[in-house]
């Protein structure tokens, strides 16, 4: 049986993880503003289609609020938000509890079309340099995925996405932070990249994530990464990971920073699509060029309209790109679009089901399947 002082309990701290009044839920429920407040208190019990609206509201499984025990997927977003209360709006906090809710359909998605990707065995850092155990991670994906010394990640989203995580871009009002690794206890290991950052910062922030991931997955607590410099040792070396992924040393040992212009220093971060700063750093671990050496170059800035988002292709016409950008803006890439539409094609979501999970209205989810040139399957 219910235990309805628990569900309302739920139900009121959820409220206040959003910063929202009894009067806000009600408007955006329709359920009278004195209802809302019994509920909360364990003095009425919600109707059947109340509870589901509460649970769309607040996307997550109503079942969440039936159970007496389940209570985890919840519990990581209210320490996240207790942690960082202070950095995070109100739209921030909806921003990543839709990134959990797309984490957890796609890993159902996934499960249910039998394309749940294999994870790749635990890496166990040795040693008590930070930076080197970053650094040997960093080898140790690079060769889970197969390659080579030398290799340029051009798109590194698909590649981690393979490695079984959830990887999401959204925009994020606070521009400050770069990214949030959460480990959900359904949907597994979720990495959440600002996509208001350049397309260099954000390959570098997903690689930065991923390290987290990968070396602090056992951590009890979520994590937030924000711009500039970060004494935690743990930041460092997920620094050195995402550092070492996107330039392998083999990539740059070969050059002397010495003989380099400042032209040839931008050809070459445009070719590694990373900015400066990432280049420098390299040079420094790998090369051991000294600070005074690479000074010369701190001042560069490669141009935004030079880096190309690797999700938003050469080939894609106007319309195409404006459509994607739009989707990813909102969390949504195109590999879960694709997921979610297959899902839909085989049977396992109906189509207001494909709408939901697809964070879009039904007859934005129908216009969305016309430009992909998918067929809505009508219940009979």
């Amino acid at each position: 049986m219910t235990d309805l002082v628990q569900l309302g309990s739920k139900l009121g701290r959820y409220r206040l993880q959003f910063g929202l009044e009894e009067r806000e839920v009600s408007e955006r429920t329709g359920i009278p503003t004195e209802s809302i407040k019994l509920i909360e208190r364990g003095l009425q019990a919600p109707t059947g289609d109340q509870l589901l609206i509460l649970a769309d509201l607040f996307l997550c499984d109503y079942k969440f609020f039936l159970s007496n025990e389940r209570l985890a997927p919840f519990e990581q977003t209210e320490s996240l938000f207790r942690r960082y209360g202070q950095d995070l709006s109100r739209e921030d906090r909806w921003a990543i509890q839709e990134l959990l809710f797309l984490c957890e359909n796609e890993e159902f998605l996934q499960d249910a079309l039998g394309r749940r990707p294999k994870m790749i065995p635990a890496f166990t850092p040795r040693g008590a340099y930070y930076k080197q155990q970053g650094w040997d991670a960093a080898g140790y994906v690079r060769g889970a995925l197969g390659l080579a010394d030398k290799e340029v990640v051009q798109d590194p989203f698909p590649l981690f996405r393979s490695l079984g995580l959830h990887v999401f871009r959204r925009r994020l009002e606070n521009s400050n932070i770069s990214g949030v690794f959460i480990k959900h206890p359904l949907a597994g290991r979720c990495v959440l990249v600002n996509y208001d950052e350049d397309p260099y910062r954000q390959r570098f922030t997903a690689s930065h994530e991923v390290a987290h991931a990968i070396l602090d997955a056992d951590e009890p607590e979520p994590t937030i990464s924000f711009q500039g410099p970060d004494g935690d040792l743990r930041e460092v070396r997920a620094n050195a990971f995402a550092s070492a992924f996107l330039v392998p040393p083999e990539s740059i040992k070969h050059l002397d920073p010495n003989l380099l212009s400042e032209d040839a220093f931008l050809d070459l971060c445009n070719r590694l699509m990373v900015n400066t700063q990432t280049l420098i750093i390299a040079f420094k671990n790998f090369n051991g060029v000294s600070e005074n050496v690479l000074s010369r170059f701190s001042h560069l800035r490669v141009r935004r309209l030079n880096k190309p988002d690797p999700e938003l292709g050469p080939d894609l016409t106007s319309t195409s790109r404006e459509r994607r950008q739009r989707l990813l803006e909102k969390g949504i890439s195109f590999q879960y679009v694709r997921l979610c539409f297959d899902a839909h094609r085989e049977g396992v979501i109906s189509l207001p089901r494909l709408a939901e999970v697809l964070l879009l209205d039904l007859g934005e989810t129908l216009k969305l399947m016309a430009s992909f040139k998918e067929v809505p399957q009508y219940a009979h």
